[in-house]
């Protein structure tokens, strides 16, 4: 499990809470910079908490709520605790969605957004992150009435640590976002995965979305990285495709859960984590 008082702030789709201690021994004892070019929900990144480390998302609301926590913590709680004080009816959840997806048409990366999509996250249904094409926040409500949005302390040990660590903040293209890595550095990649079926859609949770050019891109960037001297892990769904984008590599087949999954028959899978050490 994560360190204590260090959790995810977000249920978010692939998050590695459960896989923790299986990624969490598999991490190089030795290593430089960390680097995590889809750091998601942060399970990861808080359960090994680096000193020195790169952080990037190509969602920007994401990317928002961090540096949010780690400049007005307080503040984020402050706003959460009031948005709590009201019993979330649905006609108070969608209004709230709307005013979220305003903030993103508006590109307001501000305080508020943070705190909308804190709030949102405890009030849709299970916990998905998901978007439309048009980028626009779209799953409906849980029917959670009330409850607490937010752990405190939690918010606040974050803060901490993305304060006293030495952690940079990207909104970039995965490549770009390796830019900067060299022998001896650490990077874990956990992108959204394959598709388990040839029927199945990849998974959108930007607008961009992340189709099988990218998964390509991303296994020539995994070789890139090995051939310069970095240590580099990868998690992704057991599948063919997967097999084949990552053939001579070390992988390592794990049973989960995906309680995400609307779909109750679903919600147990393999994955892969695959490392070149």
């Amino acid at each position: 499990m994560p360190k204590k008082g260090m959790a995810p702030v977000l249920k978010w789709a692939g998050g590695k809470t459960q896989l923790i201690e299986i990624i969490a021994a598999k991490v190089p004892h030795m290593y430089n910079n960390y680097y995590e070019p889809f750091v998601g929900g942060g399970a990861v990144l808080f359960t090994i908490s680096p000193q020195q480390a790169f952080i990037n998302d190509i969602n920007r609301q994401l990317m928002n709520l961090y540096m949010q926590l780690k400049v007005a913590a307080n503040s984020v709680i402050e706003i959460v605790n009031e948005m709590d004080s009201a019993p979330c009816s649905r006609e108070l959840y969608y209004s709230m969605r709307d005013r979220y997806n305003v903030k993103v048409m508006e590109q307001e990366f501000d305080l508020e957004c943070a705190a909308l999509m804190i709030w949102i996250n405890k009030h849709c249904f299970n916990g998905l992150h998901r978007v439309n094409k048009q980028g626009f926040f779209n799953v409906p409500y849980n029917n959670k009435v009330s409850g607490k949005s937010i752990n405190e302390d939690n918010i606040r040990s974050i803060s901490d640590y993305l304060n006293s660590a030495n952690i940079e903040m990207t909104c970039l293209d995965f490549e770009e976002a390796c830019d900067g890595v060299s022998a001896g550095d650490f990077v874990y990649f956990d992108s959204p995965y394959v598709p388990e079926s040839a029927t199945a859609s990849f998974t959108n949770y930007t607008v961009e979305g992340f189709n099988l050019a990218d998964h390509m891109r991303l296994a020539a960037l995994f070789r890139r990285l090995d051939a310069v001297g970095a240590k580099v892990m990868l998690s992704n769904n057991d599948v063919p495709l997967v097999h084949e984008l990552y053939a001579g590599y070390n992988i390592q087949s794990v049973d989960v859960k995906r309680m995400i999954n609307s779909n109750a028959d679903r919600r147990t899978g393999r994955e892969v984590l695959i490392t070149n050490y």
